[in-house]
């Protein structure tokens, strides 16, 4: 009888200014066979930290979009199996366990969506919105890549067919909330790229972008989604990422008046 060879993994983690996160990161990927970093010129220790684990590989690439970032960071990879994982997220080991163990399955499927538990504050958000988020974090680099249209939580295409993914029974851990002031900065930023996507598809804002979308995303996570059960947190959540939807389309208005400007 043949045994299979076994799989190589790679972990891939794209970083700025993470070095409350890196060091604990780093350990939890030790399981991986290659571990790159790429690091957009972070102003804090996340450079030095990283490079101080004689097991990773750093590179340093200027950030233009997230689809780009982690497309260069698979570029780099040696491994046909891939591991992307943010640098506020942990692995369990129950987790841990079952990526080597499904990665050296004989299957046919080529990536994998993961649950997320979100915490906020070291405290586990039930609600919000965030009782279903599910990601694909495990694939394989060969039939996968990041959508350049989608600069902003960005979208993995997986030889184009959705039907070619499996889901993770063990969920990743998102330490995505820190602070309020923290998560704030996170979502004007994801707001202001946001802008840049409306830009391409000609979207026009007005009113209903400006007043009544904002006002939708807080209703839909605190009502539909329950935030209301997560009491003085789930105000939080919902209002922050309403507000990155406020942010996205003033931003939009801007840019739109700056390309006006610029034709005159």
């Amino acid at each position: 009888m043949t045994l299979s060879k076994k799989q190589a993994l790679t972990a891939l983690v794209i970083t700025y200014n993470e070095e409350q996160n890196i060091k604990a990161i780093l350990d939890n990927l030790a399981f991986a066979d290659e571990i790159i970093v790429v690091d957009s010129f972070s102003s804090d220790a996340t450079f030095e930290i990283a490079s101080s684990f004689k097991n990773v590989k750093i590179a340093q690439r200027i950030f233009d979009n997230f689809a780009s970032q982690r497309n260069y960071a698979l570029s780099l990879a040696t491994n046909s199996w891939i591991l992307f994982i943010d640098a506020d997220e942990r692995l369990t080991t129950e987790l841990e366990k079952e990526i080597t163990t499904i990665i050296n399955e004989q299957n046919s499927v080529s990536a994998y969506f993961m649950y997320r538990t979100f915490m906020f504050q070291n405290k586990k958000l039930r609600f919000s919105g965030w009782q279903t988020d599910k990601i694909i974090r495990l694939f394989k680099k060969e039939e996968a890549y990041y959508n350049h249209e989608k600069i902003v939580h960005e979208k993995l295409i997986v030889n184009g067919a959705i039907g070619a993914i499996g889901k993770l029974k063990n969920k990743l851990i998102h330490y995505s909330y820190s602070d309020y002031e923290d998560y704030k900065q996170k979502m004007i930023f994801y707001g202001q790229l946001k802008a840049q996507e409306e830009l391409v598809k000609k979207t026009k804002p007005h009113f209903f972008h400006f007043y009544l979308r904002p006002l939708y995303q807080f209703m839909n996570q605190y009502i539909l989604r329950l935030g209301i059960l997560d009491g003085k947190k789930g105000i939080i959540i919902c209002y922050l990422n309403a507000l990155s939807v406020a942010v996205r389309f003033q931003e939009l208005k801007k840019l739109r008046s700056k390309i006006t400007i610029s034709k005159t």
